[in-house]
């Protein structure tokens, strides 16, 4: 974009006056471009970190960030000093200088996550913010044909791959082809239909499955669109859902689940820490199955780590030759009895693993993951030693991350709900509030942590919803995954500060309160 180019020009002396560069990102080429194959480009060329800090430290072209919180990418905008958040909570209540939150009367109902960031960029302040700041570039964590339209309208250029390549390679079954030619298998499976439990039975047999299954539809959260299948009775629950539809089935190994960000580039793909995921803990969700949080140490898995990062690296190069290009998540799966690591799925996405990877690569590594993701998109060339940088992301700290889901089965209006920020546990279980805060670096002891609120006051709540979400400088569960008693203590204590009323005959109850993934 132009502003790029001005900056270029008094980085080097040149003169102010440059040709106009297009602000569309150009194509993903099939394979890793080659560093010296772009220096007649006409465009920037970032040579080493030092000149990418500088870059996103005075780079003046907006970028926006759609979602319904800012929690995917918080404390992104202390490395890009164009970020903004848009955001349909006020999860610091005006508290950050850098979120933007605009005015609607009452709790209004959505059913995609979609749905929320449509809405956002159709908004009359939201216009008019946009039209006095500057046309950009635009990201979200989920985004379809209407959200793409209105931010065509609005002149903001997407910094994500193309949504049909996006959805395509969210299909589990599309997963699994892409995994198998990158070289990182799937967990022993079949891919078909199936009429009946026995119809499932049967074909599962002929591909020595056994008759514990694990059934996924090809999409959706994975808490909410698979099925464990071990009787005619789980299948008679769930038949509705899976009759005559594409289903992925699984062998039910014992395993253990967890995810890694990667981000594919022009120059090889950079790799994140391994998370293990905290999943169907009741304390926390009430799906089982259902992820829940992640918790990150250097020191988990022992040497499946080096296999996980490896596998994502493959699986990214791939990727980026689909013509995919920037972050992602890949779930694997651990098998207890053979130790093999096996793909569970692609998240072609800004994810829910973007906030432990971001914080970690930053604070330990000296440059967050997303800025790659950035640099692919903005209009300059760059260039860096990678393998140095990954070196860099090797050492970190123990943290964790838990997404806390309503339990309970009330709907309410809030009255009242905890305050963002820096909360204290005691030794008694109670905690505290700190003070207001949105830098979660800041969370400093293992007795600490970072509360990001999602519903607040005049909001609903009922059962699912996500009601906000926890940063802890510490591991929350055990090495044979359970739960640690601080981790419930956390979640009970932040839980008892939301009180509510019942949802009174004047107030419209919502007609379908099953939709509450916000992170």
């Amino acid at each position: 974009m132009v502003d790029v180019a001005r900056w270029w020009n008094r980085l080097t002396g040149r003169s102010d006056s440059p040709e106009p560069v297009t602000s569309a990102p150009s194509a993903a080429p099939a394979v890793a471009a080659d560093p010296e194959s772009t220096q007649d480009s006409g465009r920037p060329r970032l040579r080493g970190l030092s000149e990418i800090y500088r870059f996103f430290r005075e780079n003046e072209t907006p970028i926006y960030f759609i979602s319904p919180t800012a929690y995917n990418i918080l404390g992104i905008d202390d490395w890009v000093s164009s970020m903004r958040y848009i955001c349909y909570f006020d999860s610091f209540d005006g508290g950050h200088d850098h979120i933007v939150v605009p005015s609607h009367p009452g709790p209004r109902e959505f059913d995609t996550f979609e749905s929320v960031n449509s809405y956002l960029l159709g908004h009359k302040e939201v216009v008019d913010y946009i039209q006095a700041r500057g046309t950009g570039y635009a990201l979200f964590v989920m985004f379809d044909e209407e959200t793409e339209r209105l931010a065509h309208e609005l002149g903001l250029t997407i910094a994500l791959p193309p949504r049909e390549l996006r959805e395509r390679i969210d299909s589990k079954v599309e997963t699994t082809r892409l995994g198998n030619e990158a070289g990182v298998p799937s967990a022993p499976n079949i891919l078909t239909r199936c009429s009946s439990y026995v119809d499932l039975l049967t074909q599962a047999a002929d591909a020595g499955l056994g008759s514990h299954l694990v059934v996924q539809l090809p999409y959706g959260d994975s808490g909410r669109t698979t099925f464990f299948i071990d009787a005619a009775e789980d299948w008679d629950h769930h038949a509705e859902d899976l009759l005559n539809e594409d289903l992925k089935v699984m062998k039910n190994i014992r395993h253990i689940p967890g995810t890694i960000e990667a981000c594919a580039t022009r120059h090889g793909t950079l790799v994140g820490p391994v998370q293990v995921d905290l999943t169907g803990f009741e304390a926390l969700t009430p799906y089982k199955g259902g992820w829940c949080g992640n918790d990150c140490a250097p020191i988990s898995l022992g040497e499946s780590q080096a296999e996980i990062r490896e596998m994502a690296r493959r699986l990214g190069d791939r990727l980026y030759a689909e013509g995919y290009r920037g972050v992602f998540c890949m779930d694997y799966l651990i098998d207890l009895d053979d130790r093999k690591v096996y793909l569970g799925e692609i998240n072609p996405r800004i994810s829910g693993a973007s906030p432990l990877t971001n914080l970690i690569t930053s604070r330990y590594g000296g440059v967050p993951l997303f800025l790659f993701h950035l640099l692919e998109f903005m209009d300059v060339d760059w260039e860096c030693d990678i393998e140095q940088v990954q070196d860099r992301w090797r050492d970190f700290d123990r943290w964790s991350q838990l997404v806390l889901k309503q339990t309970t089965d009330e709907v309410e209006v809030i009255t009242e709900a905890p305050a963002s920020g820096l909360w204290r546990m005691a030794p008694d279980g109670s905690i505290s509030f700190v003070r207001l805060e949105t830098d979660w670096h800041n969370v400093s002891s293992h007795d600490e942590a970072f509360y990001l609120r999602v519903y607040g006051v005049d909001e609903y709540r009922y059962p699912g919803a996500d009601m906000g979400v926890l940063l802890v400088r510490d591991r929350m569960q055990t090495a044979d995954r359970e739960l640690v008693p601080q981790a419930a203590q956390w979640a009970r204590a932040i839980m008892s500060k939301f009180t509510g009323v019942p949802v009174s005959a004047e107030r419209a109850r919502p007609e379908d309160l099953l939709y509450g993934k916000w992170l």
